[in-house]
């Protein structure tokens, strides 16, 4: 279709250069070849693991594939949209303002998708997966998530196992286990697929707890990661403490703690309203990073199913958080 249009002379040069873009635009929507008809969804979910995991690499790795094939798709997609949707300016993945834009349309695409997967062409997939998680992650977040995966495939059977980090992944190393969340230090090799990141935080029945020195904690045994920061950081600050109450049982801390026992730590999410979060003199605690890691050989069937599954609830529920 061509428009042959005659400007008034009334018409300004300003005018017309306004003008053009409009015309650009209507001509495409007339069936130019250039013209974006469906978006590639392996695209769109290179895409969204890049931003996920916050790197090329762990995205290549999540989806099978490497480093520089997830680059090409990145690519590849930025060219059909014709917008730069990463900014590779800095080290860190950070999102342009069209690639913020894409993002929520991208995961409903692929949760639309996944849900029409699962529901008709996964339908008969059966099999085991053995799941990991510490206790406190497998309490808050998991119920819900594992539910719901088992009423949507139901020839899938979950075993899971609450426990330490340490101890998952020496699990995971010995073949027990398939898939496993861990604690891991934010700063460190990389291991396993990062979900999210949450503030640590200091909690107690009341501040009182604090009034006679040493400061009493109520803790996990080694090699509990939440142990191991509080006592880093009252180390560096050159506060003394002391073991109050040592339980590997998270119910058994929270028991603990509404006791007046001691000071514990908790992610901030998992602090309950019962307990005063503590400030000064303690010490700020640094962030606590759960991370999805795959055992070899089970990066596919209803262990990869699960892993989607996982990263895809606990990223929305951390981004609404």
């Amino acid at each position: 279709m061509v428009l042959n249009t005659v400007l008034p002379e009334r018409y300004s040069t300003g005018t017309l250069l306004q003008f053009i873009p409009v015309t650009h635009h209507i001509m495409i929507g007339y069936g130019m070849p250039n013209r974006l008809v469906n978006l590639d969804l392996e695209l769109l979910r290179a895409f969204v693991a890049v931003v996920e995991t916050g790197s090329f690499t762990r995205a290549a790795g999540l989806l099978g594939r490497t480093q520089p094939a997830i680059s090409l798709q990145i690519r590849r997609l930025e060219d059909q949209l014709r917008a730069p949707l990463i900014d590779r300016a800095g080290k860190a993945v950070s999102l342009t303002i069209e690639g913020a834009g894409l993002l929520p349309q991208a995961r409903r695409l692929l949760r639309v998708n996944d849900e029409i997967v699962a529901s008709l062409g996964e339908g008969d997939l059966e099999g085991e997966v053995r799941f990991g998680a510490p206790e406190d992650i497998a309490t808050l977040h998991l119920p819900a998530i594992l539910g719901g995966f088992a009423r949507s495939h139901p020839r899938i059977t979950l075993a899971v196992t609450a426990d330490y980090t340490a101890n998952l992944l020496d699990q995971l190393s010995r073949g027990l286990l398939d898939l496993a969340l861990i604690k891991r230090e934010p700063i460190g090799p990389e291991l396993g697929v990062r979900v999210w990141r949450e503030p640590l935080v200091w909690v107690a029945r009341d501040v009182a707890v604090l009034e006679a020195p040493p400061v009493p904690l109520i803790i996990a045994p080694a090699p509990d990661i939440y142990r191991k920061r509080a006592l880093a950081a009252l180390q560096h600050a050159d506060i003394p403490f002391r073991a109050a109450f040592t339980s590997p049982s998270l119910a058994g801390q929270m028991a603990a703690l509404r006791a007046g026992l001691g000071v514990g730590v908790l992610p901030l999410a998992m602090a309950p309203r019962d307990l005063v979060i503590m400030g000064d003199p303690l010490p700020k605690l640094a962030d606590s990073e759960i991370a999805l890691v795959t055992a070899r050989g089970a990066a596919d069937g209803p262990a990869k199913l699960l892993a989607q599954e996982v990263l895809r609830a606990l990223e929305r529920g951390a981004t609404s958080a």
